[in-house]
């Protein structure tokens, strides 16, 4: 199975002991990295705090989470996608990014624990998998 990842699990899965980032750790540590994707966007999104705070051990588990993942570019073609998949559920830019992202690298599923954003049952381009849903 291809997975592909939401900014806050991975957030999650840096946090020791945190009840759903074991869940996340245990994917990214379990999988073959050819199968496991991102966006090139996670790169802000989870750095940009811990660099501004100066939490350097944050910041290294991070970067080796982002090293697992193959990270793909904001390309036009998938930049036309995120306009695409934002308009049909509504999402905000960077989410749009994120799905369109795992749809256009053939993922099965995309990890996330946004409920407000990603409803499970309407997305239909790829299965949604919530932390706790994880083995």
């Amino acid at each position: 199975m291809r997975y592909s990842f939401d900014a806050d699990v991975l957030i999650y899965a840096a946090i020791p002991d945190h009840p759903q980032g074991v869940r996340v750790l245990n994917l990214l540590q379990n999988v073959k990295p050819e199968n496991l994707f991102g966006s090139v966007m996670l790169l802000p999104e989870l750095l940009s705090k811990p660099l501004r705070l100066g939490y350097t051990d944050e910041i290294k588990v991070l970067q080796s989470f982002l090293l697992a993942l193959q990270l793909e570019p904001m390309t036009e073609a998938i930049a036309f996608g995120a306009a695409q998949l934002g308009a049909i559920y509504k999402l905000k830019p960077a989410d749009a990014v994120h799905l369109a992202t795992a749809v256009h690298v053939g993922a099965d599923a995309f990890i996330t624990n946004n409920r407000k954003d990603f409803d499970r049952s309407s997305v239909q381009e790829l299965e949604i998998i919530f932390p706790e849903n994880l083995p």
